[in-house]
């Protein structure tokens, strides 16, 4: 099955009720006022950490130097491990990674046609992985050169010096020739991983198979992937009685696709303990411009909060068709505000909202509405992947949807992560009257309107009673600007009275971002040590203020706080 789709990896305009992006709108009203309520005292359960999740395209990037220190910093900001999740673990290839592609190189035959496996890549990737304390989510992808059918050889690209073959380029993408052989290939995999990292850790790793077989990624009808899966999830099982296998990793627009995919697993009686699909919240039209080097972007474009939710609602809403189903996780293992990750600024200026505060704002936004989403739907959702990463040999923020750019400066979009990271264990109530709640968006459906301008909120409370309160104004549009900031009064109650400690960071144009910091200095593209160490000295998570002692009376807090479009806020509260 192959895709005339213009922007592959994004769900088809026809299937969505919702544009490819967001358009901007300069006279799109602001929000001037809001009021935050926070309950510290109330309960609402356990807060599902959906955003310890990344995955990327260039496996071999992960066992890099700046790969391990990536993941090494993702490792302080969790207490149980992120998943993570690469591309292209079986595909053929000399372990060279580049931009959107790499290799694990496991599976050979020899001059007889006999299979015999290699490790040497995939010991280094997961190592990597186990090593920092995370785990591993299994994207069991894609076919081997040795394993690709007869008709692949259909597949012909024009030789050219930047294009390696007709392999890299995409004939891994057939089905297997051989069932049989793949999945006594899952097998060994699965053995493999069992006996190096031993049975307590590979029982947290997810093993799912393929990714987005309704578009081009899959060049097979959609019943041979369905008996694909059956072949893989009894090869993993047949191993690991209890490894956690599903799929199928579908795009945002593969509803009939996830149907007939849970019918047949339902027929088979497959096993399968979690659900996997993707959404993208935009894709520019045309994702590479042509023109002068930095050059605007031909029409003012950006990421859509509602076309994500729409389209994770509506895959929810596919798995609760299956009463069998219903209790199954369903894992966003790609949820991103545009596609591809690895195209940037200098290939569509819109893509210039990757660099900037915008981005993390986006990110906690999105996580909350999540959230929510999860608090009115039956199936729900267990983890959102950003699928994002680093790219080497990229200019000074790129802007490709990356942690790092150039010289391993962190871009202020991992400061999301460092915010989230400071929730604790429990959510609490929180309201603010300036908010867009998940609930408007029926009527967002009707019309095709992206997000409008908010003010939200997210809290929580840890075991030690500590309260942390995540607040933001954002809007849908990375081209609006307001002079002016909003001021938010927050009222943080069910507080013990006495002294407690006031901590407050803050992401914005002036804070926890190294992009304007090195924008300040000229945008050098052959900065300076000095002009380096300014600039990484600004990278992280920053206060707004010194931490203070604030005196609380009646159990209540009242704050007042002032954010500029787009900020957020981390307000943290501990008895002294």
């Amino acid at each position: 099955m192959t895709s005339t789709s213009v922007n592959p990896g994004i769900a088809k305009d026809q299937q969505s009720a919702f544009p490819h992006a967001a358009p901007s709108d300069p006279h799109a009203p602001h929000v001037r006022t809001a009021r935050v309520s926070v309950d510290a005292g109330s309960d609402q359960g356990p807060l599902t950490r959906l955003w310890e999740s990344v995955g990327f395209d260039e496996i071999n990037w992960t066992y890099t130097p700046t790969g391990r220190t990536l993941l090494g910093t993702f490792g302080e900001l969790t207490e149980t491990g992120f998943h993570v999740r690469p591309h292209y673990v079986f595909c053929s290839g000399n372990g060279f990674g580049s931009p959107h592609w790499g290799n694990g190189n496991v599976y050979h035959e020899d001059a007889e046609g006999n299979p015999y496996y290699d490790f040497t890549i995939v010991d280094q990737v997961y190592d990597a992985i186990v090593e920092a304390g995370h785990h591993v989510l299994v994207e069991i992808a894609f076919t081997p050169r040795d394993l690709l059918p007869p008709e692949a050889e259909e597949f012909v690209v024009p030789s050219s010096p930047t294009v390696y073959s007709a392999y890299e380029h995409g004939s891994w993408s057939y089905p297997p020739r051989d069932y049989e052989r793949w999945g006594d290939l899952v097998a060994a995999h699965v053995q493999h991983c069992v006996e190096r990292y031993g049975l307590d850790e590979v029982r947290t790793w997810l093993w799912e198979l393929w990714n987005e077989p309704d578009i081009f990624y899959w060049r097979g009808t959609p019943e041979q992937f369905y008996e694909l899966y059956s072949v893989t999830a009894r090869a993993v099982r047949s191993v690991l009685p209890d490894g956690k296998v599903g799929g199928p990793a579908v795009t945002g627009g593969g509803v009939e696709f996830m149907r007939g995919f849970l019918a047949h697993t339902l027929e088979h009686g497959d096993p399968i303990d979690f659900v996997s699909f993707h959404t993208k919240g935009s894709s520019f039209r045309p994702w590479r411009v042509y023109g002068p080097t930095g050059g605007e972007a031909p029409e003012k474009q950006n990421p859509s909060t509602h076309k994500m939710l729409f389209e994770v609602r509506r895959l929810l809403r596919v798995v609760e068709e299956f009463e069998a189903y219903r209790d199954l996780p369903a894992i966003v293992d790609e949820c991103d505000a545009g596609v591809p990750a690895h195209h940037g600024f200098y290939d569509n200026a819109n893509f210039g909202f990757q660099n900037t505060e915008y981005y993390p704002v986006f990110q906690v936004k999105l996580m909350k509405k999540l959230l929510d989403l999860n608090e009115a739907e039956t199936v729900q959702v267990e983890q959102a992947t950003s699928w994002s990463w680093y790219i080497e040999g990229e200019r000074y923020f790129e802007g490709t949807r990356s942690f790092l750019t150039a010289g391993g400066v962190e871009k202020p979009f991992l400061n999301a992560y460092r915010a989230l990271a400071q929730l604790g264990s429990h959510r609490i109530e929180a309201t603010s009257d300036a908010a867009h709640p998940v609930s408007a968006l029926d009527d967002a459906i009707r019309t095709g309107a992206s997000m409008p301008e908010e003010v939200d909120v997210l809290a929580s409370r840890s075991d030690e009673g500590g309260v942390a309160v995540l607040v933001w104004r954002h809007t849908d549009d990375q081209y609006q600007q307001d002079e002016a900031s909003t001021a938010v009064e927050i009222s943080i109650s069910g507080l013990a009275d006495g002294e407690h400690v006031l901590r407050h960071h803050r992401i914005d144009a002036d804070h926890s971002n190294s992009h304007t910091v090195w924008r300040a200095l000229g945008s050098p593209q052959v900065p300076t040590d000095e002009q380096i160490a300014e600039i990484k000295a600004r990278q992280g998570l920053e206060e707004l203020e010194p931490e203070r002692r604030v005196s609380v009376t009646g159990g209540v807090l009242e704050l007042t706080v002032e954010l500029p479009l787009p900020a957020l806020s981390l307000l943290t509260v501990e008895p002294a």
